[in-house]
């Protein structure tokens, strides 16, 4: 029997995620023995910080070891309300927090309680690969709009109001933004929001789950302003900011309607998420962010090394991302390129794969996230390995004609 015959629809017509497709080919050229540098993972190099393992080995020697609150235990929920007053200024309530098993199912739940079959969402490209593959899950239809290098990757306010229709449910983007790590200020949030004023039919889900990751000013949330706030679905977690990705800890911010939606899905799918781990995450969030801004210093060092490589190699252009771990290089001028073996090289998934099988670097091709003029690199390793990538990188590219 073939697999099209008896796999649903639902699950055929969903993509394979190209990051986590792109760090399992990297994977197995290293199983080979090659010396393979992978910048294509999205999680920080980092261990967990020793008070939060802690925190962890106290839960167990405690036996917080069973069945927990489907939205959270009110203690971590309290954590997060108090967390998004002190650093954001936004009040909520336990009620409108749900804790998931990271910030990835959030943004399922919300997308699957809120949209209809036929329901338009708009996405900013480019986007986090899996944005565009939940709305297929849900039966809805995404609609772009394209961003390029010269303007930030950032969307105006014009072209926000040219993509509304009557059909259009979410509005979804990430600030700072995952791949390209742009970063909207407060005064282009604010231009976002008067768009959103007139469209009171359209909810704002707000990914900041890279919002410690942040070098310019404080993070700014399209919360914030009252008119909106209502709609807006907050997301975030643990993963990036305090290294926490194993250990699948997100949360949603929203007003209680949605808050009670994504808990009655969530009872009936995953239910409450790993007891431990939430625990640690209270300690997390009540400790401080020592630990994060020691990581952040050594996230801003690595920016600006990686920049200065990229910058010096011919046919690449860049800019300086404001926020997360990636830069998203234009790399378009190496289409229609041979590689030694005749092979041309005709979108950026061929470079990504020539960069690996011929540089051993893995990357991921641009077309994934919306725009298939770039490629996506991390530079969350080793000041040592990203010197020695962008050199394999650099070498490699002069190797095309």
């Amino acid at each position: 029997m073939s697999t099209q015959s008896y796999l649903s629809d639902r699950i055929n017509n969903l993509s394979e995620s190209a990051t986590l497709k792109m760090t399992k080919l990297g994977r197995e050229l290293a199983a080979k023995g090659v010396n393979v540098i992978s910048l294509s993972v999205g999680e920080p190099d980092f261990n967990t910080p020793d008070h939060v393992k802690e925190a962890a080995k106290v839960a167990l020697d405690e036996n917080w070891t069973r069945y927990s609150p489907v939205p959270g235990y009110p203690e971590l929920r309290q954590a997060i309300v108090n967390k998004l007053k002190i650093e954001n200024n936004l009040d909520y309530d336990i009620s409108q927090i749900v804790v998931s098993t990271g910030a990835k199912q959030s943004l399922s739940n919300v997308i699957l309680t809120l949209i209809n079959p036929g329901d338009e969402v708009i996405i900013p490209t480019p986007y986090w690969v899996s944005y565009s593959e939940m709305v297929v899950l849900a039966e809805g239809k995404s609609v772009f709009i394209n961003t390029e290098i010269d303007n930030n990757f950032k969307i105006t306010p014009e072209q926000l109001e040219a993509a509304i229709t009557p059909k259009t449910k979410l509005f979804m983007f990430s600030s700072p933004n995952n791949p390209t790590g742009t970063v909207y200020s407060k005064d282009e949030l604010a231009a976002l929001a008067k768009v959103f004023e007139k469209h009171p039919q359209v909810f704002i889900l707000s990914d900041e789950i890279y919002e410690h990751i942040n070098f310019v000013d404080k993070h700014e949330s399209i919360a914030q302003f009252d008119s909106i706030k209502d709609r807006v679905i907050i997301i975030n977690g643990f993963s990036k900011a305090f290294a926490m990705t194993g250990w699948r800890l997100g949360y949603i911010a929203c007003n209680k309607e949605i808050a009670a939606a994504n808990d009655k899905l969530q009872g009936q799918t995953t239910s409450g998420t790993c007891s431990i781990s939430q625990r640690a995450g209270i300690v997390a969030y009540e400790q401080g962010l020592a630990s994060v801004n020691k990581m952040k210093e050594a996230f801003a060092r690595r920016r600006q090394l990686v920049h200065d490589l990229l910058a010096a190699i011919p046919g690449v252009k860049t800019n300086l991302p404001e926020g997360a771990f990636y830069f998203f290089p234009e790399i378009s001028s190496f289409f229609g390129k041979k590689d030694e073996n005749g092979n041309v090289i005709n979108n950026s998934s061929d470079l990504a794969l020539y960069l690996l099988n011929v540089g051993h670097v893995a990357t991921v091709g641009g077309d994934s996230f919306g725009n298939d003029k770039y490629i996506r690199l991390s530079y969350a390793a080793s000041d040592e390995s990203l010197v020695e990538a962008l050199k394999r990188i650099k070498e490699a590219l002069g190797k095309l004609a």
